[in-house]
């Protein structure tokens, strides 16, 4: 068990380590703009440096931004989730003031693909391991516990905001580069993890009973049982069906590698969903 809260650890510092790699090197150099609290931050760091005596760095700003939505998550979401989220901010904050500010390339497009695809892979990596790079993300994930708000609202909301912002003081080609970032970052944590908000989960087990309470006491999440065979060996099984958050799939595939390694979990993409989303407590 620490053993596997070490490499957690260590997994969120790489993402960390590369999220800050792609903002000195890349975005920030290039007055690119990442997505979420980070391009936030990089936005009102840039509007302080440009029309105010005050320099706050980005790193600053993006842990100011992401303390009283952690205080939030803390009371809201789960220790452990907030935690490794809150790590990853300050890991970001801490990487951000040592790894200098160079400009790797003149070529906007090249920074803008680069910063967001290295960018991506740290965000990817962070959430696979059950943690996030904090913001929105926290957000999120308080909404998706609270009742079934479609969460990408938030996201384009402030993602817009911040391309509309950048493009009316500093260049639309700026804020045009910026869309080029999202949507690399985008289809780079699919690739990795996932970007969609909900996902379904059929597990076919022996042990019903045992994983239901575990997840109950995890998840505030309904669960969906259906009578299944095996079709080779004949055996009476169960196949337990779910809507769950991308935040909740590390949670979910810890409860069955500790309750049931050998159940067959199939995880796909869900478009929408119309009814009840949560169980009653």
């Amino acid at each position: 068990m620490m053993l596997i809260e070490i490499q957690r650890l260590i997994i969120v510092l790489i993402g960390a380590l590369l999220n800050a790699c792609s903002l000195n090197l890349f975005l920030i150099p290039a007055n690119v703009y990442a997505s979420g609290f980070t391009g936030a931050a990089q936005l009102i760091s840039s509007i302080l440096t440009e029309f105010t005596a005050f320099n706050i760095s980005t790193g600053t700003l993006l842990l100011l931004l992401n303390i009283p939505v952690a205080i939030l998550g803390w009371l809201k979401v789960g220790k452990s989730f907030t935690l490794y989220s809150f790590i990853s901010v300050i890991g970001s904050t801490f990487f951000l003031a040592i790894v200098p500010v160079l400009n790797v390339s003149e070529d906007l497009l090249l920074n803008a693909v680069f910063g967001g695809v290295i960018a991506a892979v740290g965000m990817g990596i962070t959430l696979k391991w059950g943690a996030s790079t904090g913001g929105l993300d926290i957000v999120a994930m308080i909404l998706s516990r609270m009742k079934d708000r479609p969460i990408g609202t938030y996201f384009f909301i402030l993602n817009a905001i911040i391309i509309l912002t950048a493009g009316l003081l500093f260049g639309w080609e700026k804020a045009l580069y910026t869309l080029v970032t999202l949507y690399v970052s985008t289809r780079v944590i699919d690739a990795i993890h996932t970007r969609h908000e909900k996902l379904t989960a059929m597990i076919i087990t022996t042990k019903t009973e045992d994983l239901k309470k575990a997840i109950y006491a995890k998840m505030v999440r309904g669960i969906t049982t259906v009578p299944a065979r095996g079709a080779f060996t004949n055996k009476e099984k169960e196949m337990m069906i779910m809507v769950i958050t991308r935040y909740e799939l590390y949670d979910l595939e810890k409860i069955i590698g500790e309750i049931d390694p050998e159940a067959f979990t199939n995880i796909i993409e869900t478009a929408g969903v119309f009814g009840f989303f949560r169980r009653d407590n």
